[in-house]
């Protein structure tokens, strides 16, 4: 078969849906492979690397309109839907049921489409689960640019001239994301609190070492897969004003609340980010999907009174 993966169109995304690693094995099964010039350059796998594992320099229409199968880590563009091979399998995530305008277009070109966000949170496919891992990352990351934008230290340091204290985290969605970020923190020292409308994930959040808050009337709010539910605007009213109080008191909040197939909610409004102390810092990790605070710019860092 043949197999192919361009170099990824948004210049925010670095990954690449192939690897040289992977590039060999499949080249040793049989396989035929394609990459376009520096698709893995930006996650650190240069041309060279691909062609030593056997793969051969294609551009994207050329991959798209010739390769059995299309692998990509972002929805493919138009273009490149547009070149498709008729039978075509496309390998990728889709936000199929945020995108069905794209997924009809997929299906318009004659293509099978996999829409790897949507694989099943089961034993079985825990290796395919692309959510998951990427979330994992996400969260480790995220503690550490919220550690290296404070302008002091996470843990406590005790020095001639006296005791600093711990630096406040707050993290808000304790999902694999959150406790990744959770862990992470508690490693460099910091103070942990974490809020999460599953009363499951309190559990966890202590296992790690940090402190659950949840309003003391709050109901559970599981959905299916694990995932949390749609919350009622009186319920995200009570939590924001609970959450107030918390987020006045942290140098630092990472926010991680994600709903499949609709926007984030909005756990921070403006007067909450208002409260905060100036040098503080909020790391948004729902922004491409609208954001879970108010004034979030997806790729952009913003300044709001020192915050």
């Amino acid at each position: 078969m043949k197999i192919g993966a361009p170099r990824e169109s948004d210049p925010n995304e670095n990954r690449v849906a192939l690897v040289p690693e992977t590039v060999e094995r499949l080249v040793k099964a049989g396989h035929q492979l394609f990459i376009e010039e520096d698709a893995g350059t930006a996650a650190g796998f240069p041309d060279a690397a691909y062609a030593e594992a056997g793969a051969k320099t294609a551009s994207a229409t050329e991959i798209a309109g010739s390769v059995d199968i299309f692998v990509h880590i972002q929805p493919p563009t138009a273009e490149e839907v547009g070149s498709l091979k008729n039978g075509s399998i496309v390998v990728s995530t889709l936000n199929a049921r945020a995108n069905a305008t794209d997924v009809a277009s997929l299906a318009s070109a004659g293509a099978t489409a996999l829409a790897m966000e949507l694989v099943p949170r089961i034993a079985r496919a825990q290796r395919m689960d692309v959510l998951s891992s990427q979330a994992s990352i996400a969260g480790y990351k995220a503690a550490l640019l919220a550690a290296n934008s404070l302008g002091k230290y996470l843990p406590m340091m005790m020095t001639a001239a006296g005791t600093i204290p711990p630096a406040k985290i707050l993290v808000l969605g304790a999902g694999v994301a959150g406790l990744q970020a959770i862990a992470t923190a508690r490693r460099l020292g910091a103070i942990v609190e974490a809020f999460d409308v599953r009363a499951a994930a309190g559990e966890q959040v202590e296992s790690l070492g940090a402190k659950f808050i949840q309003p003391p009337t709050a109901e559970d709010a599981e959905g299916a897969g694990g995932y949390a539910r749609a919350q009622t605007e009186e319920e995200q009213a009570a939590q924001r004003e609970f959450l107030k109080g918390h987020i006045a008191d942290a140098d630092a909040v990472i926010t991680t609340a994600a709903i499949p197939g609709r926007p984030a909610p909005l756990l921070m409004t403006e007067d909450m980010v208002d409260v905060m102390k100036p040098g503080s810092v909020v790391i948004d990790l729902a922004a491409e999907s609208g954001g879970n605070v108010a004034g979030t710019v997806a790729g952009e860092i913003i300044n709001k009174n020192g915050v």
